[in-house]
């Protein structure tokens, strides 16, 4: 796929390594050349230097023969003009844009092809607070991705001695609930000296403490997994209730207005060392939310603050060493589970197995939803995990035995690579390229069914997949692709 990124910052550079590790033809836009040399040395792309809501730029930039723009400049206004003059000059099929306005996406007719013509928004602040909420929800997890509209997630936790699940073999556990909509799909295990290895999840692994465990589960099975796998101290009997924030940004007021309009679910703080930011995010944010001005690696400032009492500690400041230390501090003080935002992927990289229980980048939250718009075939989904290098995916089954390589196959007849794990499938729910529902038929409820060798897959099916490299991709979605006899 040929693509076109405007904007060389930390969400374009995420996006353009991603990409050009599977294989696309890459141009960068921007008006900082020394910085697309640097792109340039280090990725197997080409960039353009100049303004990008220029057509001579994006026409050098190869824009009348590209197949998807990403519009990830600073500037909001650079990014939707940008994605109108693609439309009008040059016909990009499809255009994203990187938007922080909040009001846009409310009135269809300024997105529209009429409008700016803006295919989808994306807005790392907002996939960065969306996916926070589900940490809060599930406080053990390290993370959560969700499928099928929420009916299905994948989340990962650290293995804890002591915990039900933990010192059993995979056999055993699918032996003691056999029905129930759970599937182990991988296991990174930590060894001295060496990144965490990749083991395999075959029916003689055993869980060891310290394992970080990768489970495909129904919603409704994933606290019982989560607690089964890392069982809860007298610390971990009650639910998240106590957040501070350190950093009162656009993250952190995001954050904390998406928590403080639960009332009286939380106990919140926000730390800002600018004194004029904190009157105005005291003027915004509900009464009870406390704003507190001072700097959020000052211990004195966190021990007056009772950080030894906080659930969970969010340092999300525009400065990863300051997330870094923050959390680093807190934890040492106390906090429960701390969670820092690290724009640079080499910092992330370090923290990972430290006392940081969560290093999260703003760009990995939301690449899914640009990996959604490059994939091919009916992908609905898909979800960037272990910094990048693995995957999992949502693809949903189309066509007929005539037309598909796996519609009315058994899973044990499916040429699937050897690491990839198909973890679920969700079975019923509506198709959306079908027409509407006659009459008001009201349709039955969709199935999470764990597959066994003898599951027939039926067309839309929505089928999860665990993908430990992302080298794997191409062949699963060649293995789901419809011939041309399907319409």
């Amino acid at each position: 796929m040929k693509i076109i990124i405007l904007g060389a910052g930390r969400v374009g550079e995420s996006v353009a390594d991603s990409l050009v590790s599977e294989r696309n033809d890459i141009t960068v836009i921007d008006t900082d050349a020394e910085r697309l040399r640097d792109l340039e040395s280090r990725f197997d792309l080409r960039g353009v230097v100049g303004n990008g809501i220029e057509p001579a730029v994006l026409a050098e930039a190869g824009a009348r023969d590209t197949d998807l723009l990403i519009a990830c400049a600073a500037q909001d206004e650079t990014n939707l003009v940008c994605c109108k003059i693609a439309q009008l000059l040059f016909n990009v099929p499809t255009r994203i844009a990187r938007v922080r306005s909040t009001g846009l996406e409310g009135d269809a007719r300024l997105l529209g092809a009429e409008g700016f013509a803006v295919d989808r928004i994306i807005c790392p602040e907002e996939s960065l607070t969306r996916y926070i909420g589900k940490l809060i929800d599930y406080p053990e997890a390290m993370q959560v991705r969700e499928f099928a509209g929420g009916r299905a997630c994948l989340v990962s936790v650290r293995a804890r001695h002591g915990a039900p699940m933990v010192g059993g073999t995979i056999a055993a556990l699918r032996a003691s609930a056999p029905e129930v909509a759970v599937r182990l799909v991988a296991i990174y295990r930590r060894f001295p000296d060496e990144p965490d290895r990749f083991v395999a999840c075959a029916g003689d692994t055993r869980i060891e403490p310290g394992d970080e465990v990768f489970v495909l589960a129904a919603q409704e099975h994933i606290a019982h997994v989560l607690s089964a796998l890392h069982r809860r101290d007298a610390r971990h009997a009650h639910p998240v209730r106590r957040i501070m924030i350190a950093g009162g940004g656009r993250v952190g007021l995001r954050l904390a207005q998406q928590l403080g309009q639960q009332e009286g679910r939380f106990h919140l703080k926000v730390i800002e060392s600018d004194p004029q930011r904190c009157v105005e995010l005291a003027s915004v944010l509900p009464h009870d939310v406390l704003v507190l001005q001072g700097d959020t690696t000052d211990e004195d400032l966190l021990g007056d603050e009772g950080v030894e009492e906080v659930d969970l500690f969010l340092a999300v400041t525009d400065d990863d060493e300051d997330n870094i230390m923050s959390c680093l501090l807190a934890k040492r003080m106390g906090a429960q589970r701390v969670l820092a935002l690290i724009n640079r992927r080499s910092y992330a990289d370090l923290m990972h197995g430290t006392q940081i229980d969560i290093a999260l980048s703003p760009a990995q939250a939301m690449l899914g939803e640009l990996l959604a718009f490059v994939r091919q075939g009916d992908v609905q989904a898909v979800h960037s995990l272990r910094r990048g290098v693995a995957e999992a995916l949502e693809i949903v089954v189309r066509g007929d035995r005539r037309s598909s390589r796996v519609v009315g196959r058994k899973v044990s007849e499916l040429h699937l690579p050897r690491d990839v794990h198909i973890g679920l499938i969700v079975r019923g729910l509506p198709d959306a390229t079908a027409p509407a529902g006659e009459g008001g038929a009201v349709l039955p409820e969709p199935q999470v069914i764990i597959p066994r060798s003898a599951t027939v897959l039926e067309s839309n099916d929505h089928v999860v997949f665990f993908l430990p490299h992302k080298r794997l991709v191409r062949e699963v979605e060649k293995l789901f692709r419809v011939s041309a006899t399907f319409f």
